[in-house]
């Protein structure tokens, strides 16, 4: 049944996440397949909340995927009658992948429980909901479980461990990764109707919700939010710079992958410059060589 789930979520990474995938082929088979099975679970969480389900529905489908996690890591089937009843065959495979990779590499599964509280966030009627952030202390409460717990349950695939001296700075990587998602997805998460960039960072430049929205109508990044989003890609960059000693400190095997995924990922950063900070004209993408060239 791992297998099942391993093969599931190898598919899953390759068609969306492609720095992810280029990034693993530089890991050892085995701590490869740790990672499509982290990607492959989070991918299938983060398309639950995406996706065009009613807010109803996304939250019920969050309590399956988490009832059927604990009921994988525990080792037994789903109870009858639990929210875990409601997943698919699919879901369970790529459920038992997890869990296998859990135990294997002794991953906190506390981290999955901060992992779906954040993602809660997101969802319209439940009690963690949240689609605004006044400031970075805000933001972090939702960028720890989202992004940061990513990092620390990497730690231990790449050989390192969790609660040891690299922990902060595989936390700060996945923060980095994310705040460089809200970068370049400004347009989309705001027909959404989230905004994850800091209110009081954008307040600074002169930006406020209708000034974004008009932008967005528009498709195109007026002076202000132009000015307010260079600032922010100076932060992000600084998160980036203070991630370097925690990737050198990384086991000589597994540290090129994860070199590679920050320079890749960063990158993305650069494309948005390139296009003079136009995030709702397109979508900002490092081109498929240019990753290959780095890695």
């Amino acid at each position: 049944m791992p297998e099942t789930g391993y093969r599931l979520a190898r598919t899953l990474t390759a068609h969306a996440g492609r720095t992810y995938y280029l990034a693993s082929g530089l890991l050892p088979a085995r701590q490869r397949r740790g990672v499509f099975a982290l990607y492959g679970f989070a991918r299938t969480v983060d398309d639950v909340v995406d996706g065009d389900a009613d807010p109803a529905a996304a939250a019920a489908a969050l309590d399956a995927l988490e009832s059927g996690l604990h009921a994988a890591l525990a080792g037994r089937d789903p109870v009858p009658g639990s929210p875990a009843d409601a997943l698919t065959g699919a879901h369970h495979h790529l459920l038992a992948a997890l869990a296998d990779t859990v135990h294997s590499f002794g991953i906190d599964p506390a981290t999955f429980t901060a992992f779906l509280h954040s993602m809660r966030m997101d969802v319209p009627g439940t009690a963690e909901f949240r689609s605004r952030y006044a400031d970075l202390t805000e933001l972090g409460e939702y960028t720890y479980g989202s992004a940061a717990v990513i990092g620390l349950q990497m730690l231990p695939i790449l050989g390192a461990a969790p609660d040891g001296p690299l922990a902060p700075g595989a936390a700060l990587l996945g923060e980095a990764f994310q705040l460089t998602n809200f970068l370049r997805d400004v347009g989309e998460d705001l027909s959404r109707d989230r905004i994850y960039l800091p209110a009081d960072q954008l307040a600074a430049f002169g930006v406020d919700e209708a000034l974004l929205r008009a932008d967005a109508r528009a498709r195109r990044s007026s002076p202000p939010l132009r000015r307010a989003l260079a600032h922010l890609i100076c932060l992000n960059r600084d998160l980036y710079r203070r991630t370097a000693p925690a990737i050198a400190g990384l086991p000589p095997r597994t540290r090129p992958a994860i070199a590679a995924a920050a320079v890749s990922y960063s990158g993305i950063l650069d494309q948005i410059e390139e296009s003079d900070y136009q995030v709702f004209a397109r979508r900002a993408v490092v081109p498929t060589r240019r990753r290959l060239r780095q890695a």
